[in-house]
């Protein structure tokens, strides 16, 4: 399929150009740094930002927020079916 937008440039305001199912770990940080986080299900969200402070955010079902996470930390976290973008 052609992408007529392949020969431009990607930044941070740019959409996701993948996406990945996160498992909340407490010892592993995510394969890639995100650009956003959607959850399926409600519940907290405990995460490592990608400029190291850990946050704990209340989440609704079926928001995509703009988070720029490395961590989805088990401990705190009770949302589920979480998707990483990237």
């Amino acid at each position: 399929m052609k992408d007529e937008f392949e020969s431009f440039a990607i930044g941070l305001e740019s959409p996701p150009q993948g996406g990945f199912a996160i498992t909340p770990d407490d010892g592993t940080d995510l394969p890639f740094v995100t650009r956003a986080i959607n959850c399926g299900a409600a519940g907290t969200l405990h995460v490592t930002l990608a400029n190291g402070s850990d946050v704990t955010l209340t989440i609704a079902a079926g928001i995509i927020l703009p988070l720029r996470a490395r961590r989805v930390w088990a401990s705190g976290t009770t949302a589920a079916q979480i998707v990483g973008l990237h």
